[in-house]
């Protein structure tokens, strides 16, 4: 069996399959770089959309989450959208400040808020203003298999760090 050459290890962020070697180490073949800058893309795509809302895209995402089903604890809400309750809480307060959900105590336990859409805020997730930004990914019919793959990765690493000792302490 051939050795490899510490010059030839891959990279573990960059593309596996060629060595680590000064090709190998471009930013541009990193795969974490090319998620991370699309977010930025999908960002910058979704502002100017969302500007005419008065949202911002955290907002707005905490408030599709909500459509898929009403009465979510804030904690729920939040591990859906990898958010802290410190975090999400005050963008919570904005929404229903504009009157697109409503937050309650949970009878049973009043310690758990429960967010739910009022129809102001189920009328703006049906808009689906972001709806043009598929066509604009350039994808066509692999967007489907695409966004899979990027929930795969995600969930793989998530699940990869959980893993490790002394993860998340």
């Amino acid at each position: 069996m051939p050795t490899q050459r510490p010059d030839q290890t891959p990279s573990l962020s960059g593309p596996n399959s060629q060595p680590a070697t000064s090709e190998g180490k471009k930013l541009a073949n990193y795969l974490c770089f090319a998620i991370y800058s699309a977010n930025l893309a999908f960002g910058r795509a979704y502002k100017p959309l969302l500007d005419k809302l008065g949202l911002t895209y955290t907002q707005y995402i905490a408030l599709v989450a909500l459509s898929e089903e009403d009465g979510q604890t804030v904690r729920a809400l939040g591990e859906k959208l990898f958010l802290e309750s410190n975090t999400l809480t005050p963008i919570l307060k904005k929404l229903e400040l504009i009157g697109y959900l409503k937050r309650q105590r949970d009878a049973a336990d009043e310690r758990q808020v429960r967010v739910s859409l009022t129809p102001a805020g189920r009328k703006l997730v049906e808009m689906d203003p972001g709806a043009a930004l598929v066509e604009a990914t350039g994808l066509g019919e692999d967007f489907p298999a695409a966004q899979k793959t990027v929930v795969s990765i995600r969930d793989n690493l998530l699940r990869a760090t959980q893993a490790e000792p002394g993860a998340g302490e």
